[in-house]
Order: structure tokens, then sequence, then C-alpha cells
């Protein structure tokens, strides 16, 4: 058994309405991967991804976190979430930096001041702290959710359609704020595409009811899929 491993879903089945949505999903996500998820609309993808967070209860399987020995069974991790845009209330009344705020994990006073104003910046909102979070742009709002979910650099960053709103602009600085992000800390990614943010993956997971397992060979260019995980330690 890897030493590596953070997270393993098996057995996996969710079931909405009497219908399918995920079957025999069995999936272990590595310490250190960037895991990329696409698949058509309806196919499970963020069904697969909450099922991850344990934010959904699947109808049948389990998931298990794994501590840094990989083999220790542990309750809970540290894990940064960028929902999509469309399960947010901009209507609450709340500022920016109380949003951003939100992602701080027992700060201390005086680093979290500063990590709030660095966190900011790197997502280019410094000055719209104290802007309420229903007076952004979509693309905006989509940068204050990115700042709450990496602003404790969690050790697993789990992001859901990041590029959703976003201009080309910040599309590209997206791009290096994850680039620098995944040299660090495990990644999960979803696009609806294979979009330049995807190619960064080392692995890619098309989700359609069951899951299909890719790894990837110089970005893109060749993969090697096999129907299962059970076999992803042994390439």
């Amino acid at each position: 058994m890897s030493d590596n491993r953070l997270i393993e879903l098996t057995d996996i089945s969710m079931i909405w309405d009497r219908r399918p949505v995920l079957s025999d999903v069995n999936l272990s996500i590595e310490r250190g991967d960037f895991m990329a998820i696409t698949g058509p609309n309806g196919g499970g993808k963020t069904t697969l991804l909450r099922i991850i967070l344990r934010l959904l209860k699947p109808t049948g399987g389990t998931v298990r976190y794994f501590g840094n020995d990989g083999c220790t069974e542990v309750s809970n991790l540290h894990i940064g979430y960028l929902p999509q845009k469309n399960m947010i209330d901009s209507r609450f009344p709340i500022t920016v930096r109380e949003v951003i705020s939100l992602g701080l994990v027992s700060p201390r006073a005086g680093d979290a001041a500063q990590r709030l104003d660095d966190t900011a910046r790197l997502v280019g909102l410094e000055s719209h702290l104290n802007a309420s979070l229903g007076s952004l742009s979509g693309g905006q709002m989509q940068r204050a959710l990115l700042a709450r979910a990496i602003i404790s650099r969690p050790e697993v960053l789990v992001l859901d359609e990041p590029l959703s709103y976003v201009d080309k602009q910040f599309e590209h600085r997206i791009y290096d704020i994850v680039s620098q992000l995944a040299r660090t800390t495990t990644i999960i990614l979803v696009s609806h595409e294979m979009s330049t943010i995807a190619s960064m993956a080392n692995r890619h997971v098309i989700v359609d009811q069951t899951t299909r397992v890719c790894h990837s060979h110089n970005h893109f260019i060749h993969y090697d899929c096999c129907d299962s995980d059970h076999n992803h330690h042994s390439d």
C-alpha cells in the first residue's frame, strides 16, 4: 500500500430518485496528486466531488482519509474548497474581507491580518476588501471564493469549475496561482472541458456514472487510461 495515500473511495454508488448517478467508483488520491475531473453534464462530477468532501453521503461504499503515513485513517483533512458560483447566495450581507477570512483556520491575530492582505493581493481584490459580496461581478466573486479556499494553505485544494465567470486576464493569473500551489498541495479540479488548467494535472478522471482514470504524459499529449483505479499504484 502506498505511503502517499490520502483519500480512498471504495465501491461508491449514488442513487437519486431511483436513478443511478454513480456506480462502482473506486478511486485513490495520493498526496501530491493534481487530479482533473471531467465528463458530460449530468455524469456525476459534482456529486463525486461532494462525496470526496464528505458533504454528501453515498448510497453505498466508503470514503476514507489518511494521515501522513498513508496508512493511519483520520477523521478529517485540511481542505480548501472553491464551489461553483451558483452555490453561493450573493445577497448574503457579508464583505469580501469577511468572505476571505472564513477560510482561516485558528488564526493568530497578527498573522491572520497579513495573510488576508497577501491573499487578497494575490487574487487582485486588495481594493475591494470592504465591498459587499453582492456588489461584485461574477469574476470578482470567483476570485473572492478562491482566496477563501487558499488563505490557510490547505493540504488539499478542491476547485469546482474555477474558471467560471473570470476574464481572460485573470484566467492566466489562476494558472500561475494553481501551478505554484501544486508544488506543495494536493489538487482536485473539476472542469467541463479540457482547458489549460486541466492540462497541468498528472491524472485525469472521466466521470460518466462510473470513472475512468488516465495518467498523463507530457500534458495531455498521451494518456494511459483504465476503467478503475485499483491498479493506480503499479504505474
